[in-house]
Formats: C-alpha cells, sequence, structure tokens
C-alpha cells in the first residue's frame, strides 16, 4: 500500500496517470472473465485431485496415527508384560537362593557330622592300635623277663636249666612283676 501511494502522485504529475491503477470496464470485464473461466477450470480438473490428494494425505496421516496408537498400547503391554516377567524372575531367583542357602547348610551339617564320624572312627582306631601296641609291647617285655631270668639263673647256679626248670622260674618272676599298672596307664 506504501508502494501504491507513494506512486500515484507521480504519476498525476506526469499527466497521463497509471495504468494499473486506473478504472477501465473493457479491462475488468476481460480480467473477470478470465478469473471465472480459470475458476470452472480450476473446479472441474484441479481441484477434484487436490482434494483428493488431501483427502489421502489426510487418511494416511489419520493411518499413521492410529498405528502408532496401536503401537504404543502393545508397548504398553509389552512393558506390562516384561515387568511382571521381571517380578516373576526376581521371585524365582530369591527361592533359588533360599534353596541353595539351605541345600549349603545341610550339605555343610552333613560335612561336619561326616568329619566328626570319621574322627572319632580314626580316634577309635588309634585307640586299638595303641591297645594292640601295647599288648605287642608287654609280651615282648615278658619274654625279655623270661630270658634274662633263665640267663641269671643259668650264671647264678652255673648250670643249664632243664626245660620244665625254666619254665617254672620264669612264670615265678613274672607273678613277681605287676604288669597290671601298664596297661592302666595307657587306658
Amino acid at each position: 500500500m506504501e508502494t501504491l501511494a507513494l506512486i500515484l502522485p507521480f504519476a498525476a504529475e506526469e499527466g497521463g496517470g497509471n495504468p494499473l491503477v486506473e478504472v477501465s470496464p473493457g479491462l475488468m470485464i476481460w480480467t473477470l472473465l478470465a478469473f471465472a473461466a480459470a475458476m470452472i477450470i480450476l473446479a472441474k480438473f484441479a481441484f477434484p485431485r487436490i482434494s483428493k490428494i488431501l483427502e489421502d494425505r489426510q487418511r494416511m496421516i489419520e493411518d499413521a496415527i492410529d498405528a502408532s496408537e496401536r503401537t504404543k498400547a502393545e508397548a504398553e503391554e509389552l512393558l506390562a508384560e516384561y515387568r511382571e516377567r521381571l517380578k516373576e524372575a526376581r521371585v524365582q531367583a530369591e527361592e533359588i537362593i533360599a534353596r541353595a542357602r539351605k541345600a549349603a547348610e545341610v550339605n555343610e551339617r552333613e560335612s561336619l557330622e561326616a568329619a566328626r564320624r570319621q574322627r572319632e572312627e580314626l580316634m577309635a582306631q588309634t585307640r586299638r592300635d595303641i591297645e594292640a601296641e601295647k599288648r605287642r609291647a608287654i609280651q615282648e617285655i615278658r619274654a625279655e623277663v623270661a630270658d634274662l631270668t633263665v640267663l641269671a639263673t643259668e650264671k647264678v647256679t652255673r648250670k643249664v636249666l632243664t626245660p620244665d626248670d625254666q619254665r617254672r622260674l620264669v612264670d615265678e618272676a613274672l607273678a613277681e612283676l605287676d604288669f597290671s599298672s601298664l596297661t592302666r596307664e595307657g587306658a
């Protein structure tokens, strides 16, 4: 508008007037007819295609919105299902851990009991071995005492004893020795 206001004073000064601003009835009719013909052609050929394209575009956008809403709903369902499965997995993991702890406690108790039994068996075997070794040592001592008694008697009497004399002499010497104190000390 400012440009038109600036041009009008100069056009009036030249005396001829500006043909763009001048009102001419013939030009106006032809302009209206051209505009009406363009509108009819556009209304018959272009507007239906444009409307169809716009409707297709609108339908496509609506379909995309519907698809995104369906996808969002499915994602929410999957998320809820995932959370439920995660909760179940946690519960199962806690159950597994509890069972493992219980099994470990049972295993530890069984191991301790087995170790205790093994220790007791080993102690009993050791006691039996000690007792057997003590009996063997006492037998060796008795035999040694018997041999020493026979040897000492032979030296003192300066004669060789008969087997009956040897047996009688050994029995008397062994009867005088107190082997019971040896068996009580280890018991």
